[in-house]
């Protein structure tokens, strides 16, 4: 006789972890089928988490689960290859509670909630890839991995952002290449003491600092650095199909980062603990795929949950939210006996309802807004002209502080400037 369970999950990142946890505390029998052979040792991410979501799982998640410091402070610097002009925002508010963002390692974070998972009935199998999904009469009804075959009355698709499995049902299309990126990240280890002199923080305390400019190359893309407990989350994004546009290529532009003055030193003496990279999407709502079919919904980098907002990149809070909500709906269809497409149509309505489409509907102009090269390789520029024009003294000829301070602004032309200005507030 065929073993069936209530629920298949593919993939143990956040949005199947949440969903496992969510399903077993309701009393469904929930089978989780990974590829790694330790789930989070294949999931990357910069390492930023939105805590809002998580909270209202987990209240006061933080003074158990391995999460490395709380973002106290918000940089974000454009860049040339020897100058950077650098907004800082630092405030107690960033830290409260139900509000506050941390940064996470996944290899140390997502263990921790395959245990939560587990402990409330949870089975994992690691080590294995799902090869097919099954379909009998246009109804998905479990899995093929290698030769053996698992049923359940729905699968729930959390494999990340290129979801073969979503591409056979026809749930998804194949990744365009101006609408996925590519993020390269290095953690580099060096101390909790060094981390707190040279960012001027407590042990408690961490940094977000996205980059702009030079380190791409004028490439589409930017670095970032996130503070954890010991190390430093270092690197780049930047658009697949934008690769080749300059002769810096992706692995390159680390090395630029890294290599910047004013990154440089905070690196120095650190040693090399991880290297990664992953796909990350960036069409925003205007590539979110069909969510979901008779016996089958998709959720988390899957349902292409991520917005790229230029100041900051979130996606956690997203998967965590969407991993909730698919779990709810499944559950409310073990209760109905009904897994049908217009049963599970409820996700769709929840997600509706929920900040996840709310904010990407919001957001869906941004991702074609950042398209523009300018921003890449003239503004930093016109950024380090003006603040020269600010902060230079050398017994030169009296100046306007308007005419130095337009004088960049000309050589990329007012007329751009005022309508990408416009245009970007109008995105957000």
């Amino acid at each position: 006789m065929e073993e069936k369970f209530d629920v298949i999950i593919v993939g143990a990142g956040l949005a199947g972890n949440i969903a496992a946890y969510l399903l077993a505390q309701a009393g469904l029998e929930v089978l989780i089928i990974e590829r790694a052979e330790v789930p989070g040792s294949k999931n990357v991410t910069g390492g930023r988490l939105y805590s809002h979501s998580l909270e209202k799982i987990f209240p006061n998640f933080a003074e158990e689960a391995p999460v490395e410091r709380k973002i106290t402070k918000e940089r974000v610097s454009f860049v040339t290859g020897d100058s950077a002009t650098t907004i800082e925002y630092a405030a107690e508010g960033l830290g409260e509670q139900g509000k506050a963002t941390y940064s996470i390692l996944r290899s140390r974070f997502d263990p921790w909630l395959v245990e939560k998972a587990e402990e409330a009935g949870a089975m994992y199998v690691t080590g294995i890839r799902v090869d097919e999904v099954l379909v009998q009469d246009d109804k998905v009804v479990g899995v093929r991995a290698g030769e053996e075959e698992m049923y359940s009355d729905v699968v729930l698709l959390a494999d990340g952002v290129n979801s073969l499995l979503a591409q056979q049902l026809g749930m998804k299309k194949e990744l365009d290449p101006s609408q996925v990126a590519v993020g390269i990240k290095e953690v580099i280890r060096l101390g909790e003491e060094k981390i707190n002199d040279r960012f001027g923080v407590s042990s408690e305390e961490g940094v977000a600092w996205l980059f702009a400019g030079d380190v791409s190359g004028g490439n589409i893309g930017g670095g970032f650095l996130y503070t954890d407990k010991e190390d430093l989350s270092v690197g780049i994004v930047t658009t697949i199909a934008d690769i080749g546009y300059s002769d810096v290529a992706p692995r390159e532009m680390v090395e630029r980062l890294k290599e910047h003055p004013v990154v440089k030193p905070l690196l120095a003496g650190g040693k090399l603990m991880e290297y990664s990279a992953h796909l990350v999407t960036e069409g925003g709502y205007n590539m979110i795929p069909e969510l979901y079919r008779d016996g089958v919904l998709l959720a988390g980098d899957a349902a292409a949950l991520v917005m790229n907002l230029g100041y900051t990149i979130r996606g956690m809070d997203l998967c965590i939210e969407s991993g909730k909500l698919a779990a709810e709906t499944i559950i409310a269809a073990k209760e109905a006996g009904d897994f049908s497409k217009a049963f599970l149509s409820r996700y769709e309505k929840a997600m509706n309802d929920s900040f996840i489409m709310k904010d990407m509907k919001h957001y869906r102009k941004f991702p074609a807004f950042l398209e523009r090269h300018r921003i890449f390789e003239q503004y930093p520029g016109m950024m380090d002209e003006m603040m020269k024009g600010m902060f230079e003294m050398y017994g030169q000829e009296p100046e306007k502080m308007t005419k130095r301070m337009l004088r960049p602004v000309k050589k990329i032309g007012l007329f751009r400037v005022g309508k990408d200005v416009l245009d970007g507030l109008g995105a957000l």
